[in-house]
């Protein structure tokens, strides 16, 4: 494969970004699109300025053999069922998060992803930007020493004001706070903490303004976990507040701390004891598609596939596993107790 031949399913804001993020990765391309609208091929070329073959029907779409990965940017109800009929298509997929609605859909999908040996990704781009992987780093190199607490948290308000509105509302469609948007910190969490997690306890509710209290489910969410070797860890998933976009991180470990952008450790002699250290790096600080590290994320994807092999970081079962707790999360909301991980089997 001398290029990856990219069709993309969905054409709302977040393929707009796919498509203009793939304009900077070399080694692909996308050259069809699929959308339930009426497309034509000139229109779609003035919009991206990139030729683009234009489906309205997905299967055709899989039955084309110049199409190498399918790209999934469809609301979140579809993702489980276009990604098993691509990967029964034998095409390597990448899916914006949710993977799925529930556990046993996401099996299903990894299960058809193992059958047919295709390559896929989660679009988890957090863990590209360059905060996470300056913290990751710092967290690697020991400047914390052993880690025995960690937050990370997401409070983004998504309201009337925000494309996804409409249907993210819905029970059906968004979720769940985690799944549609704070699945993020989760994600991140589990990259910086680095340990399976064993048991979650989480709480919901929801704000009482006119703009959140339409959601059929708690748009706040606060999960509290134990990874298996007794250290804890939280996650909150505000998606109903009133404020600007904030990608929150805290991490407590024996030889310093890391409060997002902010760093004091023992490791570095001279450091003043009670100020903090400020690191010099691009923080997550939007919510906007246009301003996510894809480009970084989907140059290794395309990368790890030429070369046989899965992509370093967002590969499908790390971010499969981050799914998973955040299904959990779900379910101790809904029976009001502890979920042990060992429950999703």
């Amino acid at each position: 494969m001398s290029e990856m031949r990219i069709g993309i399913v969905g054409l709302g804001w977040v393929a707009g970004a796919h498509i203009e993020t793939f304009k900077h990765v070399k080694g692909a391309a996308v050259t069809a699109v699929c959308s339930r609208r009426s497309l034509e091929p000139g229109a779609l070329q003035a919009r991206y300025g990139i030729p683009l073959k234009a489906y309205t029907d997905y299967q055709q779409m899989l039955a084309d053999p110049d199409i190498d990965a399918i790209d999934i940017c469809t609301p979140h109800p579809y993702h489980a069922e276009q990604a098993i009929a691509a990967a029964n298509a034998g095409k390597h997929l990448i899916i914006e998060k949710p993977i799925a609605l529930s556990w046993e859909d996401a099996v299903r999908v990894r299960d058809a992803i193992r059958a047919n040996g295709v390559k896929a990704m989660v679009c988890f781009e957090v863990r590209y930007s360059a905060q996470f992987t300056l913290t990751r780093s710092i967290v690697e190199q020991g400047l914390l020493g052993h880690l025995h607490y960690g937050e990370v948290d997401y409070f983004h308000g998504i309201g009337p004001w925000y494309g996804q509105y409409p249907w993210n509302i819905k029970k059906d469609m968004g979720a769940s706070s985690l799944l549609t948007a704070g699945c993020h910190a989760m994600d991140i969490l589990l990259m910086l903490m680095q340990a399976p997690v064993a048991e979650v306890t989480a709480l919901g509710t929801t704000s009482t303004s006119e703009y959140f209290t339409p959601y059929e489910y708690p748009t706040t969410t606060v999960s509290l976990l134990k990874f298996a070797d007794g250290r804890v860890g939280k996650v909150t998933s505000c998606i109903d507040c009133l404020q600007p976009y904030y990608f929150h991180s805290h991490l407590v470990g024996s030889h310093g701390t890391l409060l997002d952008t902010k760093l004091h450790t023992t490791k570095l002699p001279g450091m003043i004891k009670t100020k903090w250290s400020e690191l010099a790096t691009h923080p997550i600080d939007s919510g906007d598609v246009s301003d996510h590290p894809y480009q970084p994320q989907f140059q290794a994807f395309v990368d790890a596939t030429a070369a046989g092999t899965s992509m370093p970081l967002t590969d499908f079962d790390t971010a499969l596993e981050s799914h998973r707790v955040a299904y959990a999360a779900d379910l101790s909301i809904e029976l009001g107790r502890t979920v042990k991980l060992a429950e999703l089997a």
